[in-house]
């Protein structure tokens, strides 16, 4: 966790913002505290992504995606406001480090470790397509080590599958490259196979 630095909020909505937990593409992960005391971590668009409909539409739709998949396998949403000048999301703090953080820091998993992340990631996926949703987005980074098990993270891609209009236009493709489906990469339609190949290449 990084100090707060000079211009960054020190409260989003009802929580105190305690540190940065990390930035992305989309935006800033902060650690944060309700009054009662749980610890929750939130994430905070960017600014500029503030004025643009289509992105909030997304959010939106992110912040909708994670309600129902639930927090067994996941960080559960407890709090949100996709409406906010800058629209913003609380989930439950998952203390562990991500997966690539630890590979990084002590080598690969042992087999049955990797065997472990495994079961539990599948269970996660089935969790996440039986809501006829697909993350697009499992990777190293979005998986964290849990004494209780693997958690998958960050739906911030997520789509439904329901043959609702997709927000993303076809031939453009969006995930993390080295981990993308080759229908992913090249901008095609993508169902839950395409998570399962991303799943395979976590663990390969």
């Amino acid at each position: 966790m990084q100090p707060l630095e000079a211009g960054e909020p020190r409260t989003i909505g009802a929580y105190r913002l305690l540190g940065r937990l990390g930035a992305g593409g989309m935006g800033r992960v902060y650690l944060g505290r309700s009054a009662g005391g749980r610890t929750v971590a939130v994430k905070v668009v960017h600014p500029h992504f503030a004025s643009d409909t289509e992105f909030r539409t997304r959010f939106r739709r992110e912040v909708e995606a994670a309600r129902r998949v639930g927090g067994e396998w996941t960080a559960p949403v407890l709090d949100a406001d996709p409406e906010a000048a800058v629209p913003w999301v609380a989930t439950g703090y998952v203390a562990g480090p991500s997966l690539d953080r630890a590979v990084a820091g002590h080598g690969p998993l042992p087999e049955a470790s990797v065997r472990a992340v495994g079961a539990g990631l599948a269970r996660a996926l089935v969790a996440v397509h039986g809501l006829g949703l697909v993350h697009r987005d499992v990777k190293p980074s979005n998986v964290m080590l849990t004494l209780d098990g693997p958690r998958l993270i960050d739906f911030g891609i997520a789509r439904a599958t329901d043959g609702t209009a997709s927000l993303t236009s076809t031939g453009v493709s969006i995930g993390s490259p080295g981990y993308m489906s080759p229908e992913q990469i090249l901008g095609k339609g993508v169902t839950g196979a395409s998570d399962v190949f991303s799943l395979g290449a976590v663990l390969a």
